[in-house]
């Protein structure tokens, strides 16, 4: 689509939940120089992708707290090393709800605000 469309190349950006929120860690470290911002919902991954992460990339985690599907320290550790990191990353952790927390996701205000203001730097 980059190539066939007109795109602003530096505002693409990737989301996913559960399973493509695993995708959305892994997409992110295949192709490091594309993503401006990113948005995994109870998602995961392999810890040592984040040594493949584009710094300039924002990222938004979100996952409930409850998750019986999707362990929430997933979340947590990738939150906690982006955070070291120094990269520029929240997370939004729901204590209420489980697996289905792209409900509250995308119920959530700032989310496109946010996402849309990112640009690759």
């Amino acid at each position: 689509m980059v190539r066939e469309q007109e795109v602003d190349e530096q505002r693409i950006y990737l989301g996913g939940l559960s399973l493509g929120g695993f995708g959305t860690f892994a997409l992110a470290a295949e192709y490091p120089g594309l993503f401006a911002a990113a948005f995994p919902i109870c998602g995961g991954g392999e810890a040592s992708l984040v040594e493949r992460y584009n710094p300039k990339t924002a990222w938004w985690l979100f996952h409930g707290a409850k998750d019986n599907v999707v362990n929430p320290e997933f979340s947590r550790y990738f939150y906690k090393t982006l955070k070291q990191k120094e990269f520029a990353v929240q997370y939004t952790e729901y204590p209420e709800a489980q697996h289905d927390s792209w409900t509250q996701a995308f119920k959530e205000w700032r989310l496109l605000p946010w996402l849309f203001a990112q640009r690759l730097k």
